[in-house]
């Protein structure tokens, strides 16, 4: 039984997505200081698990393989 999810997120797509959770993130230490900013938590997790759920669920792949691993 596999519990690993397959990975979906390509290398240009998690970069993004880091990028954008680390920026967002900080929208709720520096700027306007809002807690909005913890929205950054998801892209953030999403490139670091290389795994994102809604891509799953429409079977979306930014990876440009179907192999797992």
């Amino acid at each position: 039984m596999n519990l690993k999810p397959t990975r979906n997120v390509g290398t240009i797509d998690r970069g993004l997505r880091i990028a954008v959770g680390i920026i967002l993130l900080a929208l709720v230490f520096i700027g306007p200081q809002t807690l909005w900013g913890l929205l950054g938590i998801i892209p953030l997790a999403t490139g670091l698990m290389r795994w994102c759920p809604v891509y799953s669920l429409f079977g979306m792949n930014s990876c440009g393989t179907t192999a797992s691993s």
